[in-house]
Formats: C-alpha cells, structure tokens, sequence
C-alpha cells in the first residue's frame, strides 16, 4: 500500500490563501478526504486519513460518514477501510463535450490500432497535466499502453508537447502556469521547451524517443477544434517488433495517424 500522504501543497496553500475571500471549510475537509483517498487504491483507515489530513478525528468522522451516504467513498467489508467509489469518474465521463470526443474517437482509434498493429491513446490537458481519456490496444500479443485516466507529464510528454504547441498563446502560458510535476517527470527548461514546441509547429506533429520507456517511439497528432486550439493529442506509443512478423512500419503508423487525428478533427468543425 501506498504510503498516506497530505493532499498536495498547492491544494491546501489555495485553500489556506489570505486572500481566500469565500471560505468552505466543510468542503476543504471532503476535498482533502478525496484527494487523499484518490492516491490510495487500497483504501486506509480513518485513522490514517486523520493523520494523513492533520484534522480532528470528529470532523474526518462526520465528513466520512456523509460521502459514504453520497456514494463517493466506499466503507469495506470489515468496515475499517475507505476508499474511492467510482462516482467520480462517471460523473467525469458524463460532460458533454469529453464524452462526445471520447464517443467519437473510440471508433477511429480502433481503426487505427487494427491498421497499425500499435496501441493508442487519447489525452486532454488538465490541471497541469495531461490526462488519458481514451486508451485502444492494439491487435498484437505485444504491445505498449498507458492506462485510462492516468496522467502523464505535461513537459515529458508527446501528448503535453502537442498540446503545448497547438494551443494559442494566452491558453499556452496558462497551461505551462498550472504545470504540476508528477512522479519522474522529466524537467526541461524554458529555451528547449521553446525550441521542441516549435519543432512540433512546423512538422505539424510530435514523433521522438519515449522519455519514459526504452525501445518507445511516441507519435502524437492534435485534435483540433475550431478555434484552431488543440481539443486533444492523439498519441501511439510505437514498438518496432524484430521478430519474422512484418508489421506496418513507424512511418506507415505516423500516416495512419495524420488520418485518425485529422478525422476527429473535422468532426469538431
């Protein structure tokens, strides 16, 4: 099990701000309790989340008690542990606009992975990373995913680099002023995030080495809305097989996702 950890610096200096004009305390303490519990797929004890949060055992009692009866934390069996329900991610999934990309990218994704032979995924920026909101296998026994609703780093990233460079300015400096750091991630500074967004700029896609895994090459394209500003990346996780297996190549897998990604790009129009 995961060791409790406090809810992230950020989350609780926001929450502290001085210039926190309309406080909700109750609602800080259910923020905290998810936010803790989100990190904890086994679940922990109240006890543990009383530590883990640094707030009374009454309150972390009562606010337990009401998302039990809410439906967004689960109670165990034994009754000793709590853990997150899946109401969250179905109320996720229920926005309109994420939930009509994600209905429509589905099909050509599948497309997609069965021409390439490769897996792919989908991701959307979000609170200063980039979270996977689609993810297709592909047919092979071999294969390299990343898992749905997982978050990859917004700077490391083939998804956070498209995302990056196909965003207006404005939405630009903002993404980059929420960037969070998440586990591993890999810093890059400001000259040479500059110098690879406008690489991906004039390719007009992302294609290099993984940051994250050896023997990966990632091949990113946006989804474009109609602004012009990329809604999403659509990414394929490319693994070169070397057995007698001829399979399309990486070349023959970046073609096959220009046409995937400029697909769901004239469905937004």
């Amino acid at each position: 099990m995961t060791k409790p950890t406090a809810p992230s610096a950020p989350t609780r200096a926001a929450a502290d701000a001085p210039d926190d004009r309309y406080r909700a305390p109750a609602l800080d303490k259910g923020l905290d309790i998810l936010e803790l519990l989100a990190s904890q797929p086994q679940g922990l004890t109240r006890a543990e989340i009383v530590k883990a949060t640094g707030r009374g055992a009454s309150e972390i009692y009562r606010m337990l008690e009401r998302l039990v009866v809410r439906q967004y934390v689960m109670r165990s069996l034994s009754g000793d542990r709590y853990a997150l329900s899946l109401k969250l991610f179905a109320l996720a999934h229920m926005h309109p606009p994420l939930n009509r990309l994600v209905s429509q990218a589905l099909p050509v994704m599948d497309v997609f992975a069965s021409r390439a032979e490769q897996s792919c995924h989908m991701g959307v920026y979000d609170r200063g990373s980039v979270l996977i909101t689609a993810q297709v296998n592909g047919p092979s026994a071999w294969g390299m995913s990343t898992r749905l609703g997982a978050r990859v780093g917004l700077l490391d990233s083939a998804s956070g680099h498209v995302l990056l460079a196909f965003s207006d300015a404005e939405r630009c400096q903002r993404m980059l002023a929420e960037h969070t750091s998440l586990d591993g991630e890999v810093p890059m500074n400001s000259a040479d995030l500059a110098a690879v967004l406008h690489t991906v700029r004039q390719q007009g896609y992302r294609q290099g080495n993984s940051l994250q895994s050896f023997g990966v090459v990632d091949i990113s394209y946006p989804i474009l809305g109609v602004d012009g500003n990329a809604l999403a990346a659509l990414t394929c996780p490319y693994i070169r097989r070397i057995d007698l297996h001829a399979g399309p190549t990486e070349e023959d897998a970046r073609a096959y996702l220009l046409e995937a990604a400029r697909a769901l790009s004239l469905m937004q129009a």
